[in-house]
């Protein structure tokens, strides 16, 4: 997939990543430049190491002050450069059918957006499209909750989701979006072959003008005993409908 070029990252902006599933994923992505390397010599062994990226051996302690307080390194961190961005339109051309398009709407959290994208791999989402600027950086946080899935599923950053939406609606995708106000259930909106699911963030929800651009508005079946989802686990319960509706064989 063709990625437009980024400036080099600088040494005090780079992301730094720990924990084994996330550390093995960004340094098995050919498309991942590693900056630097800390490991322990139990956990060094777990990892091939390219020669030419500094490396040095350090033990637990001196890791858990390489990252914030109490997060769980695993033996192992690293810097990284940011990855290439991806065109909307790369992503498009030529689209599958039967893979679903994550569209979120300001979801900001890190951790929902890594658990977001850690979904979308078990359900081989097409990619996720969100607004450049009220979307969470690559971070340590959000690359552990994403368990590897930030190196594997394609990310595009767009400037106005608007607009976006409606690339997507010209690459033949049906719209659908979320919310505990709408009368349709998912399951009733779903149908055409190629289904973008829209989601806003927790609380405000979609904006106004997203929900304009999209084709059907539906909600999940949840129960009265509880009034929403965490958008995450939305995703999750979205994704594995569409993937039913789209009668992919896993």
């Amino acid at each position: 997939m063709r990625r437009k070029a980024r400036q080099a990252t600088k040494a005090e902006n780079r992301p730094r990543f720990w924990g084994r599933h996330a550390v093995a994923a960004a340094l098995a992505n050919p498309d991942r430049a590693i900056a630097r390397i800390w490991v322990t010599r139990e956990a060094a062994p777990e990892f091939e190491f390219d020669p030419k990226i500094p490396l040095s051996f350090a033990d637990a302690a001196d890791l858990g002050r390489l990252v914030p307080r109490d997060a769980p390194h695993q033996g192992i961190v690293i810097d990284v450069d940011r990855l290439p961005d991806i065109w909307l339109g790369d992503l498009l051309d030529d689209a599958p059918e039967g893979r679903p398009l994550l569209v979120l709407d300001q979801v900001t959290d890190p951790h929902n957006v890594g658990a977001i994208l850690r979904s979308a791999a078990a359900f081989d989402a097409l990619g996720i499209v969100t607004q450049d600027r009220h979307a969470p950086p690559e971070s340590g946080a959000l690359a552990k909750s994403a368990s590897g899935a930030l190196e594997t599923v394609p990310w595009v950053r767009v400037v106005n989701l608007a607009r976006a939406l409606d690339e997507i609606a010209e690459a033949g995708f049906w719209r659908v979006g979320l919310t505990g106000e709408a009368d349709m259930l998912l399951a009733e909106a779903l149908g055409p072959p190629r289904i973008a699911l829209v989601l806003g963030a927790e609380g405000e929800g979609m904006r106004q003008n997203t929900e304009a651009h999209c084709d059907a508005l539906a909600r999940l079946p949840i129960s009265d005993r509880m009034e929403s989802l965490n958008v995450s686990n939305a995703a999750a319960i979205a994704l594995y409908a569409a993937t039913v509706a789209g009668g992919i064989d896993r």
